[in-house]
């Protein structure tokens, strides 16, 4: 069972046993799943949009480059060079960026909301970046079945930032990144909820997508084209009424908390010093 279909399956239990909460952490599992220890787990809610990438995903992007071709050695010489980075903080951080375990979007996206997104702190933003994340991860799903691209570090034996998830990773599509399309799905979502902060949380979703280069997951272009596929999908979100509601509480939460907890200095600096070392 692929790393993609363990999450399909991990969504479609929370929409069974959660439905109406605001969020919780999701455990993807199923009879032929790994042990529970084993598991990864997918801090996501329920996506809005039935568990389905919206229709016609497939013409939003070009194939992915041919062996031989400009781009394809592109993408070899951004791999180089992402490899360079072993050892520094911006691969540190890239492993950060790999978890969507509990408490993921706060460690990735506070510092540039300027605000702690935690359940305590921001519940309906919580329950907002939750949901609608786990849409943007099922986003690519059709494009990464028609192609099956091999990842980077198939191509190249370089070590990853996760190498425990190599096997499974190893047998679903590299094009394009489904983790790409949620971190930077995930900006726009928080940039309409705190727009006075857009550039930084926009930057910083586009960030959390090149961390999947940065560690050997995926080539440059799967990031690129991943972020097309995010942005149709946040269109079509647009249109979903519990979408919009849930989106109006956030937004309605966001003007509230002008004294809310904040994300440490420390915390933030070290975040801004990692990202311009990549």
């Amino acid at each position: 069972m692929t790393a993609m279909k363990r999450m399909m399956v991990g969504f479609a239990l929370a929409a069974t046993a959660c439905a109406g909460a605001t969020g919780m952490a999701q455990v993807a599992g199923a009879q032929d799943a790994p042990p529970a220890a084993e598991r990864p787990v997918y801090d996501l809610g329920p996506p809005y949009l039935g568990g389905q990438p919206i229709p016609g995903t497939e013409a939003l992007v070009p194939p992915p480059p041919e062996q031989g071709s400009a781009r394809q050695r592109q993408d070899a010489e951004a791999n180089a060079r992402a490899l360079t980075l072993a050892d520094t903080p911006r691969r540190a951080l890239a492993l950060e960026d790999a978890s969507l375990a509990p408490g993921w979007f706060d460690a990735a996206f506070s510092c540039a909301a300027g605000v702690s997104l935690t359940d305590a702190n921001t519940p309906a933003i919580a329950r907002l970046v939750r949901r609608a994340a786990a849409d943007f991860a099922i986003s690519t799903s059709a494009v990464k079945a028609r192609y099956s691209r091999p990842r980077p570090f198939v191509a190249n034996g370089a070590p990853t930032c996760t190498p425990r998830d190599e096997a499974a990773l190893a047998q679903n599509g590299s094009y394009p990144s489904g983790h790409s399309a949620l971190g930077w799905g995930t900006g726009l979502v928080l940039a309409s909820v705190f727009p006075d902060r857009a550039s930084e949380l926009v930057a910083r979703g586009r960030a959390f997508g090149d961390s999947r280069a940065i560690c050997n997951l995926h080539w440059q272009s799967d990031v690129e084209e991943a972020r097309v596929i995010a942005s149709a999908t946040l269109a079509r979100l647009s249109s979903d009424p519990q979408f919009i509601a849930d989106l109006a509480a956030a937004q309605a939460e966001a003007r509230e908390l002008a004294t809310a907890a904040r994300p440490g200095a420390g915390q933030c600096r070290q975040l801004a010093d990692a990202l311009q070392a990549g």
